[in-house]
């Protein structure tokens, strides 16, 4: 990169709009000034050990980094239109973090941001922490792997979505979502998965009251089923559960084999159940 910028505060409006082929090092985004949109329409900056106090501070950037940096609560609504973007070892702590972004990376980094990640789309979210009332709303491409997070409403309106190696600690996730896979990881929740269509769980730890009603062709391969009762009403499914489950309700179609169930419940179905329930 051509220029540098080091150990400076900037606080005035749009302080550093539309820097090119830049590396900001060690700058204090914060000031009386209360200044916004710090570095509108940049291209090709990289930002290490910056750290973020006011509003709206990377809007329409193409081609960015941030390593080491941290935005608080004032900075809302951080990122947003953003596209080629690499985020390491960041805080991300304002409220809306990440709205309508494109092809971006995060390793390394903690994010506590109520609606985060809305309208994206090929998103990538590794070794990170997670906490956020509706995570990922309306996005579509995104995977993530060896995260934690802790939600409420997580993975709505999604398309293809891929979860490896985490903990996912939220209420009912993957609803409307369609071609969701999750592997080898733990889904703790309430009404999981409601109305999705697609979804695949392999080698995964489900807990939850009333799980994965209404789905559309859904997959459980060699899962586990911790208070899990009135499961799969009204849903098509194949599954396959090492283990005991507490009770099924009403599955629409296809099969769920598991170790044992508590109770099989078949009355009073709004719609014709074919579905089938065996023990090994």
């Amino acid at each position: 990169m051509a220029k540098i910028i080091c150990n400076q505060t900037f606080d005035a409006e749009r302080a550093l709009y539309h820097l090119t082929d830049t590396q900001v090092e060690r700058c204090l985004f914060e000031g009386p000034a209360d200044g916004e949109s710090a570095l509108k329409e940049v291209r090709n900056v990289a930002l290490v050990d910056c750290h973020f106090r006011l509003r709206y501070p990377l809007w329409h950037v193409r081609g960015f980094q941030l390593k080491g940096c941290s935005m608080n609560d004032k900075a809302r609504a951080a990122i947003w239109y953003a596209e080629q973007g690499l985020m390491q070892d960041c805080h991300l702590g304002g409220i809306k973090a990440l709205r309508e972004c494109h092809d971006i990376r995060l390793n390394h980094c903690t994010v506590v941001s109520p609606e985060f990640g809305w309208k994206c789309s090929d998103i990538q979210v590794n070794d990170s922490q997670l906490e956020a009332e509706y995570l990922f709303l309306d996005s579509k491409n995104v995977t993530l792997k060896n995260v934690h997070m802790k939600g409420k409403y997580s993975f709505q309106y999604m398309e293809n979505l891929i979860i490896e190696d985490s903990i996912l600690d939220t209420k009912d996730a993957f609803w409307h979502s369609k071609n969701v896979t999750v592997k080898n990881s733990t889904v703790k929740g309430e009404y999981l998965a409601w109305f999705s269509e697609g979804l695949t769980l392999m080698n995964c730890r489900i807990i939850g009251t009333q799980p994965l009603c209404y789905c559309k062709n859904l997959k459980l391969v060699d899962c586990t089923m911790e208070g899990t009762d009135l499961a799969f009403e009204y849903s098509d499914v194949q599954a396959t559960v090492i283990g005991h489950i507490d009770s099924v309700k009403n599955p629409r179609s296809g099969c769920i084999t598991a170790d044992s169930v508590g109770e099989i419940i078949t009355e009073d179905p709004v719609m014709e159940c074919t579905g089938k329930v065996n023990t090994r």
